[in-house]
Protein backbone atom coordinates (compact mmCIF):
# COMPACT_ATOMS: atom_id res chain seq x y z
CA UNK A 1 0.00 0.00 0.00
CA UNK A 2 1.28 3.65 -1.32
CA UNK A 3 0.91 6.25 1.70
CA UNK A 4 1.49 10.13 0.72
CA UNK A 5 2.69 13.09 1.94
CA UNK A 6 2.83 16.48 0.70
CA UNK A 7 4.72 19.28 1.98
CA UNK A 8 3.85 22.67 -0.32
CA UNK A 9 5.05 26.31 -0.27
CA UNK A 10 8.55 25.38 1.09
CA UNK A 11 10.84 28.41 0.92
CA UNK A 12 13.85 26.39 -0.76
CA UNK A 13 15.34 26.09 -4.60
CA UNK A 14 14.08 22.82 -5.92
CA UNK A 15 17.44 22.48 -7.25
CA UNK A 16 18.90 22.63 -3.72
CA UNK A 17 16.11 20.38 -2.50
CA UNK A 18 16.63 18.03 -5.14
CA UNK A 19 20.10 17.31 -3.48
CA UNK A 20 19.33 15.64 -0.48
CA UNK A 21 16.15 13.92 -2.10
CA UNK A 22 18.68 12.04 -4.68
CA UNK A 23 20.03 10.54 -1.21
CA UNK A 24 17.14 8.91 0.39
CA UNK A 25 15.18 7.82 -2.88
CA UNK A 26 14.95 4.17 -2.67
CA UNK A 27 15.85 3.47 0.95
CA UNK A 28 14.27 1.90 3.95
CA UNK A 29 12.33 4.39 6.13
CA UNK A 30 14.25 4.77 9.10
CA UNK A 31 17.34 4.24 7.07
CA UNK A 32 16.49 7.81 5.35
CA UNK A 33 15.49 9.47 8.70
CA UNK A 34 18.46 8.72 10.34
CA UNK A 35 20.41 9.48 6.69
CA UNK A 36 18.44 12.91 6.85
CA UNK A 37 19.31 13.49 10.73
CA UNK A 38 22.84 13.74 9.79
CA UNK A 39 22.68 15.55 6.44
CA UNK A 40 24.24 19.04 6.74
CA UNK A 41 21.87 20.58 4.17
CA UNK A 42 19.04 22.85 4.83
CA UNK A 43 16.40 20.76 2.61
CA UNK A 44 17.97 18.16 4.77
CA UNK A 45 15.45 19.01 7.42
CA UNK A 46 12.26 20.08 5.33
CA UNK A 47 12.84 16.44 3.53
CA UNK A 48 13.05 14.67 7.40
CA UNK A 49 9.81 16.63 8.33
CA UNK A 50 7.86 15.45 5.10
CA UNK A 51 9.34 11.58 5.57
CA UNK A 52 8.61 11.70 8.90
CA UNK A 53 4.79 12.51 8.35
CA UNK A 54 4.37 9.88 5.56
CA UNK A 55 5.93 7.51 7.84
CA UNK A 56 3.34 8.96 10.23
CA UNK A 57 0.28 8.47 7.96
CA UNK A 58 0.96 5.42 7.16
CA UNK A 59 0.91 3.88 10.90
CA UNK A 60 -1.64 5.85 12.25
CA UNK A 61 -4.30 5.52 9.00
CA UNK A 62 -3.46 2.14 7.31
CA UNK A 63 -1.90 0.45 10.75
CA UNK A 64 1.34 -0.44 8.89
CA UNK A 65 4.55 -0.80 10.69
CA UNK A 66 7.45 1.95 9.86
CA UNK A 67 10.22 -0.93 9.90
CA UNK A 68 8.46 -2.41 6.48
CA UNK A 69 8.21 1.06 4.76
CA UNK A 70 10.44 2.09 2.06
CA UNK A 71 10.33 5.37 0.32
CA UNK A 72 8.95 4.19 -3.53
CA UNK A 73 9.52 7.70 -4.62
CA UNK A 74 10.15 11.31 -3.54
CA UNK A 75 9.50 14.45 -6.08
CA UNK A 76 10.51 18.17 -5.71
CA UNK A 77 8.74 20.40 -7.98
CA UNK A 78 8.87 23.95 -8.08
CA UNK A 79 6.31 26.40 -6.41
CA UNK A 80 5.48 29.67 -7.36
CA UNK A 81 8.18 32.50 -7.14
CA UNK A 82 8.58 35.14 -4.89
CA UNK A 83 9.61 38.51 -7.00
CA UNK A 84 12.03 40.86 -5.47
CA UNK A 85 14.32 43.85 -6.51
CA UNK A 86 17.77 44.34 -5.61
CA UNK A 87 19.06 48.16 -6.73
CA UNK A 88 22.29 48.89 -8.88
CA UNK A 89 24.19 51.47 -9.94
CA UNK A 90 22.59 54.33 -12.35
CA UNK A 91 18.94 53.88 -10.95
CA UNK A 92 18.77 50.57 -12.95
CA UNK A 93 17.28 46.97 -10.70
CA UNK A 94 17.78 43.73 -10.73
CA UNK A 95 14.82 41.33 -10.07
CA UNK A 96 15.25 38.50 -7.65
CA UNK A 97 13.33 35.43 -7.45
CA UNK A 98 12.87 33.53 -4.20
CA UNK A 99 12.06 30.04 -5.39
CA UNK A 100 9.84 27.89 -3.51
CA UNK A 101 9.08 24.08 -3.30
CA UNK A 102 6.48 21.60 -3.35
CA UNK A 103 8.02 18.47 -2.17
CA UNK A 104 5.83 14.97 -2.01
CA UNK A 105 7.05 11.50 -0.32
CA UNK A 106 5.56 8.49 -1.03
CA UNK A 107 5.78 5.39 0.92
CA UNK A 108 5.31 2.11 0.63
CA UNK A 109 5.12 -1.31 2.06
CA UNK A 110 6.21 -3.52 -1.24
CA UNK A 111 10.04 -3.84 -1.52
CA UNK A 112 11.66 -1.90 -4.82
CA UNK A 113 14.40 -2.91 -6.61
CA UNK A 114 17.21 -0.42 -5.57
CA UNK A 115 19.00 0.50 -8.36
CA UNK A 116 22.40 0.57 -6.90
CA UNK A 117 22.39 -3.01 -5.50
CA UNK A 118 20.83 -4.70 -8.86
CA UNK A 119 23.32 -6.11 -11.32
CA UNK A 120 23.13 -4.46 -15.14
CA UNK A 121 22.86 -6.75 -17.81
CA UNK A 122 26.26 -6.28 -19.92
CA UNK A 123 25.04 -7.09 -23.45
CA UNK A 124 27.50 -9.88 -25.46
CA UNK A 125 29.09 -9.40 -28.63
CA UNK A 126 29.18 -12.30 -30.77
CA UNK A 127 30.87 -12.92 -33.72
CA UNK A 128 27.53 -12.31 -36.14
CA UNK A 129 27.11 -8.62 -34.67
CA UNK A 130 30.29 -7.43 -35.49
CA UNK A 131 31.57 -5.29 -38.23
CA UNK A 132 33.73 -6.94 -40.68
CA UNK A 133 35.93 -4.95 -43.67
CA UNK A 134 37.70 -6.50 -46.03
CA UNK A 135 40.23 -4.72 -48.45
CA UNK A 136 41.83 -6.62 -51.05
CA UNK A 137 43.91 -5.42 -54.04
CA UNK A 138 43.67 -7.00 -57.08
CA UNK A 139 44.95 -7.29 -60.62
CA UNK A 140 45.07 -4.40 -63.14
CA UNK A 141 44.35 -1.35 -60.44
CA UNK A 142 43.29 -0.90 -57.29
CA UNK A 143 40.11 -3.22 -55.95
CA UNK A 144 38.36 -2.93 -52.65
CA UNK A 145 35.48 -4.85 -51.05
CA UNK A 146 33.40 -3.54 -48.13
CA UNK A 147 31.40 -5.95 -46.36
CA UNK A 148 29.53 -6.22 -43.42
CA UNK A 149 28.10 -8.63 -41.23
CA UNK A 150 25.28 -8.09 -38.79
CA UNK A 151 23.42 -10.96 -37.28
CA UNK A 152 24.32 -13.37 -39.36
CA UNK A 153 23.41 -11.17 -43.11
CA UNK A 154 25.79 -9.91 -45.18
CA UNK A 155 25.46 -6.08 -46.52
CA UNK A 156 27.45 -4.79 -49.22
CA UNK A 157 27.74 -0.66 -47.89
CA UNK A 158 29.88 0.33 -51.36
CA UNK A 159 29.90 -1.24 -54.67
CA UNK A 160 32.86 -2.71 -56.01
CA UNK A 161 35.07 -0.52 -57.53
CA UNK A 162 37.89 -1.31 -60.43
CA UNK A 163 40.69 1.64 -61.28
CA UNK A 164 41.27 1.23 -64.89
CA UNK A 165 44.49 2.33 -66.09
Amino acid sequence: MEVKAVEKYIRISPKKARLVADIVRGQNAKKALVTLRFTQKKAAKIIYKAVKSAVANAENNFNIESEKLVIKSISVDGGPSLKRIQPVSKGMAHAILKRTSHITVIVSDEQINDPKSSTKKVKEKTEENKVEKIDTIGKGGKETKHKEKRNGKEKNEKPETKEIK
